[in-house]
Parts: structure tokens; C-alpha cells; sequence
């Protein structure tokens, strides 16, 4: 007999967390639970199934920070009054180097939701990273193949131990074992939040070689892609989960390598820097080089970023400029690859 026992929910860009909650799903039902997994994206409002006395959240890292709107539904997600009991799973940058898999790293991913729910009345009783395939194109060309089927086979076997041990009314807190690694990369999943994906998110560009399907503004998992001037054009809430550069059937989707660090050296390092011996010369000598230079790059840099995608969009309808932005991208060569996560495990 079945009894509706877990609730998961879950958000995901290239499938890895969505594939874990797929496993935890699966594993549950084979053991006489019935499992409900939500795709947060496609929920408006959130409703606590009141026979659910387990609830599961499975996602991305993003920075070493949870993926941001996973952030805010967490943020949102209702008071309980009754002892429900969560368990949560953060997908980050696995590899393999030859025999030896590689973890990534948390940062906050795990302990700032667990915190805001406990908060909330909810007894935490799972905390566990999963190291998948890394996935974040912007930053690394994909995994081989073979690699990623091995870190894949390897990660199912750690969720079903995870699911078991969970079912039988265990605690797993296998994720804070790693708070010392995780702890000095604090302050990079704040600087993201709050910057680092906004810039991001304007790094993605379309070359000459789009057509105009419209498969990444329709399967833009945050609507987060929009034709403007019949080119598509990434907004701020961009979560850069590259499920448009993996799904993009011409592989016209890249990310500007040459043109964002560019803009980035002016926007962070040239003019704060000329501006700030500017002002310690001849307006407040006496005032602290540190403290002027890191405001001045706070209020230009992430302006500057703005401005020049603007810029950047407007000029990739010549065709010169499309293509030197895009022999200037290291995701424009077939060796980069594109992730594609296996589909019979």
C-alpha cells in the first residue's frame, strides 16, 4: 500500500538536480512511498502538502551560493505547525582527473536554506552535496563523455544510500564535513549574489548563426531570454544555468569571453583605478586608496557591465563584429563541447 510520504522539490538548468530528484523519487517508490516531485518553476503558489512529513529541495550551486530563485522560494516558503522534517540536496562542480573523482565546493548552498527553514519551524534532517558533472560552460569546456556517465553512475549509487537512510528515519549531515573548505569561499557566494550574476548574465550573446527558433526563450527555465531587435537578449534575472548554450540546436548561444573580459578590465580595474588617483591628488589626498577604489568600482563596474552589453547587442548585427566576438569565444570551438547529462541512468 502506498502512502503519499515526500514532497521534493526542486529546480534545475542542464537536468543534474533535477535528475537527482528523479533518483530519490524512483528509489522511494520502489520501497512503497509515494513521492511527488514539483518543478518550482512551474508553481505560483505554494501550497505544503499536509500529508507530506518529509520534504525534500534539490538544486543547483550557483557561485557557491544556492541558485537564487531556489533562494527566494526557500525565502517564501510557508511556516509549518506541525514537525515536518527537510532534507536538502545541492548539486555542485564534480570531475574526474584520470581514477580520482573530484568534489566541488558549497559554499552556502547548503547551510544559508537550511537555516532560513529551521527558522521556520522545519527539522533539517539531511544535508548532502552531490558531486555531478560540472556543467558551467562559461568557465570550462564539458566533461568527456565517458567522464561524466562514470561521475553520473557513481552519484546515483550516493543518492540511493542517501534516500534509504533518510526513509528509515536517520540523519544525514554528510554535508557539513566540508564546512571547513566551504567556509573561506563565504564571501565569493555574497559577491556573487549581489554581483557577480548580474554580470554574468550579461555575457551571453547569440552569433550569426541563430535562426531565430525560439528554442531558448521557450525553454528558458526563468523566462530570462527575450527577442529584442530579433536577436535574443539576456536579462538581469539570468540564473546562468546554460541550459540555452547546451539546448541551442545551431550552438549559436556563447558566452563573450574576449569582449567580457574587456569591458570587465575597464569596469573593474582601469577606471576605478585612474579615478581614484584622480581624486587622492587633487580633491582628498589624505582619504584611504582601499576604500575610495572599491566604491568607485562599485558604482561604475556593474553600470558599466549594463552598458556595455547594451552596446555589445547593438553591434552584433554586423556581421564583422558578430564574427569577431565569436572567434573571440572559447565556446565558439567544437573542443569546448556542450554538456548533455546521460539519459539512461
Amino acid at each position: 500500500m502506498l502512502k503519499h510520504y515526500i514532497s521534493i522539490y526542486y529546480f534545475s538548468g542542464t537536468g543534474n538536480a533535477k535528475r537527482a530528484a528523479e533518483w530519490i523519487e524512483l528509489f522511494a517508490k520502489n520501497h512503497h512511498y509515494n513521492t511527488h516531485v514539483i518543478n518550482i518553476t512551474d508553481i505560483k503558489n505554494i501550497i505544503v502538502a499536509p500529508d507530506s512529513p518529509i520534504i525534500g529541495f534539490c538544486y543547483p550551486t550557483h557561485g557557491f551560493n544556492l541558485a537564487p530563485l531556489m533562494l527566494k522560494f526557500i525565502y517564501n516558503f510557508p511556516r509549518t505547525q506541525k514537525n515536518k522534517r527537510v532534507f536538502l540536496l545541492n548539486t555542485r562542480a564534480g570531475t574526474k582527473l584520470g581514477k580520482v573523482f573530484i568534489p566541488g565546493l558549497s559554499g552556502v548552498a547548503l547551510y544559508l536554506p537550511a537555516l532560513l527553514l529551521w527558522f521556520k519551524g522545519y527539522k533539517i534532517i539531511g544535508l548532502r552535496p552531490l558531486d555531478l558533472p560540472s556543467n558551467w560552460l562559461s568557465l570550462h569546456p564539458a566533461l568527456r563523455k565517458k567522464a561524466v556517465v562514470q561521475i553520473y553512475s557513481r552519484c546515483k549509487n550516493i543518492v540511493e544510500k542517501f534516500t534509504g537512510k533518510i526513509l528509515s528515519g536517520k540523519n544525514v549531515y554528510r554535508g557539513l564535513l566540508d564546512l571547513p573548505l566551504d567556509i573561506p569561499v563565504f564571501p565569493i557566494a555574497v559577491l556573487y549574489y549581489f554581483f557577480g550574476r548580474f554580470a554574468l548574465a550579461k555575457t551571453f550573446i547569440a552569433t550569426s548563426e541563430c535562426n531565430l527558433c525560439n528554442v531558448c526563450i521557450d525553454q528558458c527555465p526563468v523566462k530570462a531570454i527575450k527577442l529584442i531587435d530579433n536577436r535574443p537578449f539576456w536579462m538581469y534575472h539570468c540564473e546562468s544555468c546554460m541550459h540555452c548554450m547546451n539546448i541551442c540546436p545551431q550552438r549559436a548561444i556563447e558566452t563573450a569571453h574576449g569582449y567580457t573580459v574587456l569591458l570587465w578590465w575597464l569596469g573593474l580595474s582601469v577606471i576605478p583605478l585612474y579615478f581614484t588617483k584622480i581624486l587622492l591628488l587633487h580633491l582628498i589626498p589624505n582619504a584611504n586608496f582601499d576604500l575610495i577604489y572599491y566604491l568607485i568600482m562599485a558604482l561604475t563596474g556593474l553600470p558599466l557591465v549594463f552598458l556595455g552589453y547594451k552596446i555589445l547587442h547593438f553591434l552584433l548585427k554586423y556581421r564583422w563584429f558578430n564574427r569577431l566576438i565569436a572567434i573571440t569565444s572559447l565556446t565558439h570551438f567544437k573542443f569546448w563541447g556542450r554538456y548533455k547529462a546521460p539519459k539512461n541512468l
